[in-house]
């Protein structure tokens, strides 16, 4: 592999953008990079890995400022794996309160439909189990 990637080239083999490649490097996500003698942007291959490892993680739902610390750490030569579980485990935390949330939202929507299928007379009681709907927890609301 190259060593020598304009950022157009770089930002591909990433699956980004060159703006996110020059964003992520304003705020420290990447190191600044070489230049070539016309001043243009030069990235190797461990930018890429660099930059694959930040996607990753924000696909799992980190944050950027999380991601600069994890990469800040393994820059200075410590290994952030510790730091890296904590996030992770605290994520997890997270989606499971999510996931909580959209199941009684979802037996609460299951509820709202039986009792229309109950009525029998072809008027749905939609007015009276959208309000109940109104009780649920403030982040699964729209």
């Amino acid at each position: 592999m190259t060593d020598h990637m304009t950022i157009s080239d770089f930002a591909a083999r990433a699956g980004t953008t060159a703006d996110t490649v020059r964003y992520y490097e304003r705020i420290g996500l990447l190191p600044e990079s070489r230049r070539s003698d016309s001043g243009y942007r030069l990235f190797g291959e461990h930018d890429v890995e660099r930059l694959r490892f930040v996607k990753r993680a924000q696909s799992f739902g980190l944050h950027l400022e999380e991601i600069a610390a994890l990469v800040r750490a393994r820059d200075r030569g410590l290994c952030p794996c510790g730091h890296a579980r904590e996030l992770l485990t605290d994520r997890l935390a997270e989606i499971e309160e999510q996931l909580e949330s959209l199941s009684r939202l979802r037996d609460e929507i299951h509820t709202m439909l039986d009792e229309g299928a109950v009525a029998g007379d072809g008027c749905w009681p939609c007015g009276s189990s959208l309000l109940q709907i109104q009780k649920l927890p403030r982040e699964v609301n729209p």
